[in-house]
């Protein structure tokens, strides 16, 4: 039996707020290469970011997480159901599912048992798509920053398998047939608040204010605030998403 690594149910309700939504052009693109546009499954569904992003696309959209905090946490839709399940125990229908989304959670699943699963419950011709993103980027100064709070001052608090994030997903398994793909990054227009409300959200962050008892985001907010200028001051942030695309039944030759 695997054990649900849980590292955001503490942080539920601002994951939800914070966490980056992604664009529309991601979804419309999904869906014109899903066989049919009858039911997805968003996986590890989080506060239901890519699950809304779905529901114009799709009769139904099944968004499960483990977390019972952050389905609590998630946004209503009429055309979202979500569930409290296990990646690799969804509870649906076998051969149902015309397209499966993992955004930003594929490294964190037992991943063979959550392929057999995806297998299992993947109706002809389905497709698998997942994807993560790269550290928030404002400017090559703040920028920098932001790195290096990751690296240096949390980075000993990362989990191992945020190594897959750091290689942009070029290394966790992926046994499918790959489709090409468009390029896509995902926007928000933040103050310096959210940005760093959202830098609170990271498993590491909140790993190292449990270990350590003090809050890191102090020394992240001593190194932006004179970047970035009066607090209150909007500006565009952006994560380039690192997206893998796949058609369920026709397995690759090799692990990607």
């Amino acid at each position: 039996m695997t054990v649900f690594q849980d590292h955001f149910s503490r942080q539920a309700a601002a994951y939800a707020r914070y966490r980056p939504t992604y664009p529309a052009e991601l979804f419309a693109y999904l869906a014109s290469v899903s066989p049919r546009r009858d039911r997805a499954w968003d996986c590890a569904t989080g506060s239901g970011q890519a699950a809304l992003g779905l529901a114009p696309h799709f009769r139904e959209v099944i968004a499960t997480d483990a977390s019972d905090a952050q389905i609590v946490n998630a946004a209503p839709d009429p055309r979202v159901r979500y569930m409290v399940a296990a990646s690799e125990r969804s509870g649906l229908s076998a051969r149902s599912i015309d397209l499966i989304t993992v955004a930003a959670a594929l490294h964190w699943l037992d991943l063979d048992a959550f392929y057999r699963e995806a297998k299992q419950v993947s109706a002809p011709g389905a497709v698998i798509a997942a994807w993560t993103y790269d550290l928030a980027s404002v400017d090559p100064a703040i920028d920098a920053k932001i790195r290096k709070f990751s690296a240096q001052t949390v980075g000993q608090f990362w989990p191992p398998e945020r190594r897959y994030v750091d290689l942009e997903y070029r290394t966790i398994p992926f046994p499918f047939e790959r489709l090409k793909t468009p390029h896509f990054s995902a926007r928000a227009e933040w103050s310096l608040g959210q940005l760093e409300s959202y830098v609170g959200t990271w498993s590491a962050v909140v790993k190292a204010q449990a270990r350590t008892g003090r809050d890191p985001l102090a020394i992240l907010d001593g190194w932006l605030a004179p970047l970035w200028g009066p607090a209150e001051r909007v500006r565009t942030v952006s994560w380039e998403l690192f997206l893998l695309v796949g058609r369920v039944d026709g397995t690759s030759r090799r692990r990607r």
